[in-house]
């Protein structure tokens, strides 16, 4: 399983961090994904979801 959110598809991210000295290295920006249970398909099923979504309700989660 990848580690994506199931609402939005964001996953992550690979780029350079730069130092003060203008070292560049490869580093991965990694989405706040947390695992939820949410109404897939009209049943509740163990998800993960980024923060994002959770926080502008595009997720409805199972009680």
């Amino acid at each position: 399983m990848s580690k994506v959110c199931h609402v939005c598809g964001k996953g992550p991210v690979a780029g350079n961090q730069v130092s003060h000295s203008v070292k560049h290295t490869k580093r991965v920006w990694n989405p706040n994904l947390q695992k939820v249970r949410a109404m897939v398909d009209g049943s509740p099923r163990r998800v993960l979801v980024c923060t994002r979504c959770l926080r502008s309700n595009k997720v409805q989660r199972a009680m």
